[in-house]
């Protein structure tokens, strides 16, 4: 695969997680790539700074598209060998999946219980859910088997830490010498002119690209922010060993476990795009709701209550588009990853080397990707 990048000049605007893991991808490959972020290199303005990063597909197939389903599935072992060639290290575990609920959510646990095994039947590549009962719950976290008399467990899922993973691409960068202008605009359409250089230019910019994509002409391809919150905190007495979700009615929240006894704990999806401090109400729901699952969560010490928007296309689904002019580099816009970022990711990744060596990708073929734009045809062509 170098051969097909070794001459290219690729620049990437946006340095968040899929324009890091390019950026670092391509410069692998022998490629010449800049990077352009308006932020700092520590992304601290970046939605995947604000994330728990699981990658829990089976889990995530309760709510969401069978093909983000299959991406989600491709990129789990993508993920360990990703991980692998940095050298820097990422706290990455595939434990699996634990699902509580209390006695009276019963009723709505059979139903995302059914629905999980149905997503079983008709994709083969999942593993099915374990029903736990009081013994078997108490064997594989007995942190909860005082509360909770049964729970599922979903094997194979996992998670990393989303922030060691962006300081380790940024010591990626460093160590390849790739260029990179930190806190400093750039407009893709700009940087296609021919006395620039490149022979690429890819918008990963998430929400800033919005008025490119609106520019498409296509309503269904307008982006907008959803915003997510976030509790990260330090609970030693707390021992959870794999990321933990808890059926309820209003606050199904997640428990993503990292190192040193730090759990990022979150749950509320609201259809905005404001970026101001979390609100009374969503910290009380999602403390409460936590304190409910463990009780050493009760003398936990909050590190941050933080807040971000993921960038969503109308669909909630991913999407690659080309654009190729006249006497201008080629244009690639990559958005939409929406809450799914870090578990599609290595599959959206690879679908877009496979479009930047060859112009079309039977992985996204394969995988649902939407390809739009001049790799449209080459596609039908290809499927």
């Amino acid at each position: 695969m170098t051969s097909a990048f070794s001459n290219g000049k690729y620049a990437i605007v946006g340095a968040g997680l899929m324009g890091r893991m390019l950026a670092v991808a391509l410069a692998k490959r022998g490629a010449q790539v800049e990077l352009f972020e308006k932020g700092s290199a520590d992304a601290a303005n970046s939605a995947a700074r604000i994330a728990a990063a699981m990658l829990a597909p089976l889990a995530e197939s309760a709510i969401t598209e069978d093909n983000v389903v299959r991406m989600g599935v491709h990129s789990l072992p993508r993920w360990k060998q990703i991980i692998d060639e940095l050298a820097k290290p990422v706290y990455f575990q595939q434990d699996g999946t634990l699902i509580l609920w209390h006695r009276q959510d019963a009723s709505d646990a059979e139903r995302f219980t059914s629905h999980l095994e149905k997503n079983c039947d008709r994709n083969p590549a999942l593993s099915k859910p374990v029903h736990l009962d009081s013994h078997s719950l108490a064997e594989i976290q007995p942190g909860v088997s005082e509360r909770f008399t049964q729970g599922l467990y979903l094997p194979n899922e996992g998670q990393l830490d989303n922030r060691q993973l962006l300081e380790a691409l940024l010591v990626e960068l460093t160590l390849m010498k790739v260029p990179c202008h930190w806190n400093q605009s750039a407009e893709p359409e700009q940087l296609r002119n021919k006395e620039n250089g490149f022979d690429w230019v890819i918008d990963c910019r998430g929400l800033g690209a919005k008025q490119s994509w609106k520019q498409l002409g296509d309503a269904s391809k307008n982006l907008r922010g959803v915003r997510g919150e976030v509790i990260r905190l330090h609970a030693p007495e707390v021992k959870l060993h794999r990321p933990t979700r808890l059926i309820h009615p209003r606050y199904p929240i997640y428990i993503a476990p990292k190192e040193h006894d730090v759990y990022v704990v979150g749950a509320t999806e609201i259809e905005s795009e404001d970026l101001s401090p979390m609100s009374v109400r969503s910290a009380m729901e999602l403390l409460s709701a936590v304190y409910t699952v463990h009780s050493g969560f009760a003398e936990a010490r909050i590190l941050e209550m933080a807040t971000q928007c993921r960038p969503t296309l109308k669909d909630n689904l991913p999407e690659i588009s080309v654009n190729q002019k006249p006497n201008q580099a080629d244009l690639m816009m990559i958005n939409g990853l929406y809450r799914h970022g870090f578990m599609i990711s290595p599959a959206i990744l690879d679908c877009a080397l496979e479009v930047l060596s060859s112009g079309s990708s039977s992985t996204a073929v394969k995988l649902g990707l939407e390809l739009t734009g001049h790799v449209h045809q080459e596609l039908n062509a290809c499927a």
